[in-house]
Order: C-alpha cells, then sequence, then structure tokens
C-alpha cells in the first residue's frame, strides 16, 4: 500500500478531492489531503493544514484573505519546502494536484521540487502550468481536463478517476533495474559549439562516463542544473554559457539567476567554457528592441536571429560568470579558447570580433577567484585540441574529488 498525497485548495471544490480519494482507496492506497488554499475554510478536514505547510502554526488566514499576493508568494514558497521533505522522509509515494484556480500555480510549483521518477500527476484547465516558464525541470503528468468539473457528474466523474488512475498506476510501476550504468557527466550544448561538445564527450566515454548534453535554450539550463542538485552527475562539462548572454543583455533564452548554482553550491568537480557567450538570441527580426538598431546581427531563421555582444555587454557577462563560479566548493577550471568562443564568432566568421572577446576574458580573470585555475589556449571554442585539454581538466578535477572524499573517510 502507498501513500499518496492529494495537494490542493480545499477551500473549495470539496466533493471533488473526496472523489479522488475514494478512486485512491478504491486502487488499495492510502488518500491523505494536503490543503494549499488560501482563501476561506477547508471544505474537507487536511491531514497536513495549510498552518502545518506554512510553518506558522498560529496564522489567522482572515488577515491572508485581505493580502491574496502575500499569501500566495507565501504558499509559493512554503508547499514545495513542505512537499520535498514529505518526499524525503518517505511519508509519501506519490502526489496528485486538483490544480484548479489558485492550486494551478501553487501546485505546480510543489510538483516540481520533486525528484525526478517521483510519480506527481496535476490535474489542470490550462495544457501547460501557469509557472511553465519558471520551471527548471518538469517531469509531471499534466491531465488536461476542458471540462468544468465544479460539479460531480457523468462527464467529470471519469476524468477525476482517470487522473486518479494514473497517479495509483505511476506508484504501482518500478522501472527494471538498469545494471552497471556508467556514472553521468552532464554537458551543455549549443549549435556553434556542438562540435567541442562532441570532441570532448567521444573522450570522456572512452574513459567510462556517459555524457549527457543539455541544449543551453532557457529550459536545457535549468533542468541540468535541477538534475545536478539531486546528485546524479559525477562531473559537469558546463562547455556553453550561453544562457548568461541572454539573461544580462535580455535575449530570449536565458535560464534565470541560479544557472550555473548548483555544481558550484553542491562542490561537483567542473570544467567551465564561455561557449557562445558571444551569441543574444531573439525571434524574428523585427521582435528586437529598438536600442539594438544597428548592431551585428545574423539571421539564422526567419524565426531566429542571433545578436553579437558587444564589449560593455561581454565586460558584464564576465563579471556574472565569474560571481557564480567564486562560490565553488568543489574542483573547478575554467578554460579560455582565445581565438573565439563559438563558430559562428572563430577568425573568418560574421561574429568574429577580437575586442569584445578580450573584454569578455578580461572581466573573467580580473573577477574570478585567484585559486580557481584558468588556462588559456590560442585556439578556437571547436579545436580538437581545446577539447582534450577540457577532457583532461575534467577528469583531474573528478579525481581530486574523489581523492578527497577518500581522506575524509579515513
Amino acid at each position: 500500500m502507498a501513500t499518496i498525497a492529494i495537494l490542493g485548495a480545499l477551500d473549495a471544490h470539496g466533493p471533488q478531492h473526496e472523489f479522488l480519494a475514494d478512486c485512491i482507496r478504491q486502487n488499495g492506497h492510502l488518500a491523505i489531503f494536503i490543503d494549499v488554499g488560501i482563501g476561506g475554510s477547508p471544505q474537507l478536514p487536511p491531514h497536513i493544514s495549510r498552518e502545518s505547510v506554512s510553518e506558522l502554526q498560529d496564522l489567522d488566514w482572515r488577515l491572508f484573505r485581505k493580502d491574496q499576493d502575500g499569501a500566495r508568494k507565501m504558499m509559493l514558497e512554503a508547499a514545495p519546502r513542505k512537499l520535498r521533505q514529505l518526499c524525503d522522509q518517505k511519508k509519501i509515494h506519490g502526489v496528485i494536484c486538483l490544480g484548479l484556480g489558485e492550486a494551478d500555480a501553487i501546485g505546480s510549483a510543489a510538483l516540481k521540487s520533486l525528484p525526478i521518477g517521483f510519480p506527481k500527476v496535476l490535474l489542470t484547465r490550462s495544457p501547460h502550468p501557469q509557472t511553465a516558464a519558471q520551471l527548471p525541470f518538469e517531469d509531471t503528468l499534466h491531465f488536461p481536463c476542458v471540462l468544468k468539473i465544479d460539479r460531480l457528474n457523468r462527464l467529470s466523474r471519469p476524468v477525476l478517476a482517470g487522473a486518479a488512475g494514473a497517479i495509483c498506476g505511476m506508484v504501482e510501476t518500478r522501472p527494471p533495474a538498469g545494471g552497471d550504468d556508467p556514472p553521468l557527466i552532464f554537458a551543455s550544448v549549443f549549435g556553434n559549439t556542438a562540435a567541442g561538445v562532441q570532441l570532448a564527450s567521444g573522450m570522456l566515454e572512452r574513459e567510462g562516463y556517459q555524457v549527457l548534453p543539455f541544449h543551453a535554450t532557457g529550459s536545457g539550463g535549468r533542468t541540468m542544473e535541477t538534475l545536478i542538485a539531486e546528485g546524479l552527475a559525477a562531473g559537469v562539462l558546463d562547455f556553453t554559457l550561453k544562457e548568461w548572454a541572454d539573461e544580462v543583455v535580455g535575449g530570449v533564452l536565458g535560464a534565470g539567476p541560479t544557472r550555473l548554482e548548483s555544481a558550484a553550491r553542491h562542490g561537483v568537480p567542473a570544467v567551465v567554457v564561455p561557449g557562445c557567450l558571444d551569441i543574444v538570441n531573439f525571434h524574428a527580426p523585427h521582435t528586437l528592441p529598438p536600442r539594438f538598431a544597428g548592431r551585428l546581427m545574423h539571421c539564422h531563421s526567419p524565426k531566429v536571429t542571433l545578436l553579437r555582444t558587444n564589449s560593455e555587454e561581454a565586460s558584464a557577462i564576465g563579471r556574472r560568470v565569474a560571481q557564480k563560479l567564486n562560490a565553488s566548493t568543489g574542483p573547478i577550471t575554467l578554460l579560455l579558447p582565445l581565438q573565439g568562443v563559438s563558430s559562428l564568432g572563430a577568425p573568418g566568421f560574421a561574429f568574429h570580433q577580437p575586442k569584445a572577446d578580450a573584454a569578455l576574458f578580461k572581466a573573467l580573470r580580473s573577477s574570478l577567484r585567484k585559486d580557481i585555475p584558468v588556462i588559456e589556449m590560442d585556439t578556437t571554442v571547436s579545436d580538437p585540441t581545446f577539447a582534450a585539454a577540457c577532457t583532461e581538466a575534467l577528469l583531474s578535477n573528478i579525481s581530486l574529488k574523489s581523492q578527497s572524499a577518500q581522506t575524509l573517510r579515513e
């Protein structure tokens, strides 16, 4: 018997929540209610109250009803923390959220806090959760419901029963053992760094690792950061920091302000390359803000326009990247390809601007912690010798981490 949490705003849709619980019980599992409502009194007695979720036992929710924005913000922070705590303590084995009203955004935020593979279902009126743009990684099963299910009837019952069946099936199913899978190395990649990443990946895989690439498109970087924090990476080949160019300059592929934090915070061995920091992505040319008029651009396709960073932007990006790397608690090495940080920025190509690259490198060097090794090579980011140097540095950092762990055990 598994314990399945029903997370929802219990101040509304009480019969629907109870129906979900009945379906779960009929499948032989225990159902518990977690209340994340920010409105009136709960229509059902919760097993875990909103006060317990918020960790504010003397909270007067009548005051919060006068400040809905404050209540929403508080619950968006508290619900993920509580749900992850229950998961880590193995008190729940799956979660289903009836994502109606406030519970759509709060439930989305809470479910994404759970580890990859943990059974989770969001029943929602929208094909995408309200917080989709902010989610670093989501393997939640989104169970769309285009019907109004404000009442139980011959149409709403099968929908709710199907969602309950989905979460029950998920908790009952476990993947077969994967055998002796090789340790994983996470690598960031973009089209203009793909050649270098592919070369380094081949070298690393010959050393017994499996390289898992993440495309630096915003969601890719957020996903990689989340999985690093879950402890799934033996090392990180952060070859493509392009999302930081978009984050600083205002492009459409930023990964948010926490990019580069997970490996640093958790001490994961890493090699970092400023790949594609010369490129900022936008949509069609007419979508670019007026402030970029007259700048060097490249139309990759009718719907993809690339902007070349200038020296001022490159300096700002370099400082931000160095700030993130300075928080590293594990072995880390920065490698600089002095002849170009992307294939488009290599000599003879449209974005080759040595002055802007020099500004980037100067900002990185001057802002970086002095004990972090910096390797400079007179190559492009796609050169085989550069890929080999990245591979050697990462293997060395993994070895250093292993030796340090062994020393602590002794």
